[in-house]
């Protein structure tokens, strides 16, 4: 993060027009940053999903009113074994990017598997949710709260899909390659570990605000704003 800052500032302060500073740019690559065009877009994508996730925390904190029970999504663990397949997808993911960098390919294609198969049992863990919820007689129409909770909920698992997507068409790159040839995947793998890792920093302000501290969170986060 620090070489990013002093990239980032350190460009700002050059000048051009200088003699000194042309010859330095007819040498250089043209690059500001050392990044993939794969992470770039995944960079892009962060930015919008940001905005839009900020979005709708706010909306939620400001539209709750101070009267409504938010006790209820205390009760059911369905919620914490979800986050932590969310862990675990981040954990598998950082194994193969460490595989990749010591060129270690013998594990990748099993890993990737695994990754794929944890995110649609997280999402399946989610649809299991959502029926417990309004068995209970908790719909999106109920109160302000869970109408918050099913549109995040449901967001979140749109992102995810957007990411399986990739995963898929990495994966079936990747499975049909000989083991020597999978280095070659490298930047596609990391971007997609960046995104796996960006959608679980999501998740967890989520579960944190509307599910572990509730009112304590929401009027520190008001306090902020």
């Amino acid at each position: 993060m620090s070489n990013i800052i002093k990239k980032i500032f350190g460009t700002l302060v050059e000048k051009p027009w200088e003699k000194e500073q042309a010859i330095l740019d007819n040498f250089h690559k043209g690059k500001t940053f050392d990044i993939s065009v794969q992470k770039s877009a995944v960079i892009i994508i962060f930015g919008i999903a940001t905005v839009l996730f900020s979005l709708i925390f706010t909306g939620y904190i400001y539209s709750l009113p101070p009267e409504q029970d938010t006790k209820y999504l205390l009760k059911p663990n369905l919620l914490w074994i979800n986050t932590l397949i969310l862990f675990f997808v981040s954990y598998y993911f950082n194994k193969i990017t460490k595989d990749l960098k010591n060129k270690l390919t013998t594990k990748i294609k099993k890993n990737l598997i695994i990754v794929g198969g944890l995110s649609y049992l997280f999402l399946f863990g989610q649809l299991i949710f959502w029926v417990q919820l309004m068995k209970s007689g908790n719909y999106v129409s109920t109160n302000s709260y869970f109408s918050s909770f099913y549109i995040f909920t449901a967001l979140h698992g749109l992102h995810l899909l957007g990411g399986l997507f990739f995963w898929g068409k990495v994966s079936s790159r990747v499975l049909k390659l000989e083991q020597n040839k999978i280095i070659h995947e490298e930047n596609n793998i990391s971007a997609l570990s960046w995104y796996w890792t960006f959608l679980l920093i999501v998740w967890l302000m989520f579960f944190i605000m509307i599910y572990v501290f509730n009112d304590t969170f929401i009027e520190w986060c008001k306090s902020l704003i």
